[in-house]
């Protein structure tokens, strides 16, 4: 490695300095190419076909959340996997997929809330309290159903 370092610092600087600049630019250019040609293996290569069942409320969520895993636990049971049962896998995943990116959300918010209940409480502030306890349970209960 060190021979090779030496021996390219010892051709650049013994070559007339037009020279020079043509193995830069050729080397840049080899480098460019070789990163544009990889650039797809860097790219996500999961396919977006299936876009599953929309989860645009918390109880949607819930209800695909349970559903589907009865789907998916069906599947499992059988004692081979046949390439149909692979593909319904595959499909149903992605509507799992929506359910927990809307409970998972749905969680943060239940965090936020509960952390206004508490700061209210250390301030002294009942009003902040009630309100975002009342929100805090009402959002508790949906995620128990």
């Amino acid at each position: 490695m060190v021979d090779v370092a030496f021996e390219n610092h010892y051709r650049l600087a013994s070559t007339a300095p037009m020279e020079n600049i043509m193995l830069i630019l050729r080397t840049s250019a080899l480098i460019t190419a070789s990163l544009l040609l990889s650039a797809p293996a860097f790219a996500d290569d999961r396919p977006d076909h299936f876009k599953g069942e929309p989860s645009a409320t918390l109880s949607e969520a819930m209800s695909n959340f349970a559903e589907y895993n009865r789907k998916l636990a069906a599947l499992l049971a059988k004692g081979e996997l046949a390439p149909q049962d692979m593909h319904e896998i595959h499909v149903l995943t992605y509507t799992l997929e929506n359910a927990l990116e809307k409970i998972d959300d749905s969680v943060d918010t239940l965090k936020d809330t509960l952390e206004d209940v508490h700061k209210g409480s250390e301030h002294g502030d009942p009003e902040k309290v009630k309100k975002q306890g009342k929100a805090y349970l009402q959002l508790s209960e949906e995620l128990k159903r």
